[in-house]
């Protein structure tokens, strides 16, 4: 009996002792601070951020290529409507990307335990940074559009005024002759006019939203990029390597899109889809470089990583529901056309779905 009784003691000590060891660790194992990638194989890992860095750029520059060679398909160019279905998906894949892969993100960064109570959990700063994104985006968009409006109008003028003054100056032969040829011909350079400052305001409004979404993508980009490079656990690295490739394709095809429908130069063209293709490469390449040092749950990077999350989010929800959708949308064309509003509508839910699955992954 006594033996029973010393058996039951010593194993309630070592119970005792199990707890005492292990209760902490339950406690405090959702609250680490410490680096997740317990596993690493620094060699194993840079065979996959190599073939990452050649992946995601081929993917990339492919997506935004394709609404760029379609320019040269009569189909896929802006002025007939399966452009506008193509657009739509588009934009789907741009408001998903910001709702989808890098709000939550955001959130979660910067709520992150291993940041200090006050102020970090205190206010909602990755809501606060999004709308003020959001806001400036439009600032940056209205007096953009504004500024070079302005300037094609002082062009346009000159011109108008140009051509009015040559009509004038040719019509001194007859003074009959004169009236009939001075009205016809102030007419015709006010109908041309006209027509050239809208198509010139168009094109001027797409080639500021073009840039504006190039700027939101680019700094996502970047952080993706540093994060995968960072890291040095391969199952880590190998579902983002896929994940990441279709998640450049889709966002490729919203920017190449808009890039197609801004009518730039080639050259021009050209510079911006190299940006959008070689920045998550070149931030894989940054932060493999950087992976002895950096650490994704320091302050200082869950701070910046969640801020610039942040504001590329508002950038890009902003860029893809007034820029984008609600530009087509509404415009008479789309409104006058059932057809198209459905397979809008079905393609815009189809953008979403396939940008939304991917966040399974990545």
């Amino acid at each position: 009996m006594f033996i029973l009784q010393a058996s039951s003691l010593n194993m309630l000590k070592i119970v005792a002792s199990i707890l005492i060891l292990v209760f902490p660790t339950i406690v405090f194992g959702e609250c680490t601070c410490e680096s997740e990638d317990t596993q690493n194989n620094n060699d194993e890992a840079l065979k996959y951020k190599l073939g990452s860095i050649a992946s995601i750029l081929v993917s990339g520059a492919l997506g935004v290529s394709l609404p760029l060679l379609g320019q040269k398909i009569p189909t896929l160019r802006p002025e007939n409507d399966i452009f506008f279905i193509v657009k739509a998906f588009a934009a789907g894949v741009i408001l998903a990307t910001a709702f989808i892969h890098i709000l939550p993100e955001a959130f979660e960064t910067l709520t992150s335990p291993c940041l200090k109570e006050n102020p970090w959990g205190r206010f909602p700063f990755t809501g606060f940074v999004c709308m003020m994104s959001a806001i400036g985006t439009l600032m940056v968009d209205t007096m953009a559009t504004g500024y070079y409006k302005r300037s094609s109008l002082k062009s346009t003028q000159v011109t108008m005024d140009v051509e009015s003054r040559a009509g004038h100056d040719h019509g001194h032969a007859g003074h009959a002759h004169h009236t009939v040829h001075t009205h016809g011909a102030t007419q015709g350079s006010n109908a041309h006019g006209s027509e050239e400052l809208r198509s010139s305001s168009e094109l001027i409004r797409h080639r500021v939203i073009s840039q504006v979404l190039e700027l939101g993508i680019l700094v996502h980009s970047v952080i993706i990029g540093i994060t995968l490079g960072a890291s040095q656990n391969p199952d880590t690295i190998k579902p983002l390597l896929v994940a990441l490739s279709f998640h450049q394709f889709f966002e490729g095809i919203g920017l190449g899109g808009c890039i197609s429908q801004a009518k730039f130069k080639a050259r021009s063209a050209a510079i911006m889809a190299a940006f959008f293709s070689l920045t998550t490469p070149i931030g894989i390449a940054v932060g493999t470089g950087i992976s002895s040092v950096y650490s994704e749950t320091s302050r200082t990077a869950l701070i910046v990583q969640g801020t610039l999350d942040s504001a590329a989010a508002g950038i890009l929800i902003y860029m893809a529901l007034v820029d984008l959708l609600a530009a087509d949308f509404m415009s008479p064309r789309m409104q006058g056309k059932m057809r198209i509003q459905l397979g809008s509508y079905i393609s815009l839910l189809l953008g979403t779905g396939c940008m939304s699955l991917l966040a399974k992954w990545a």
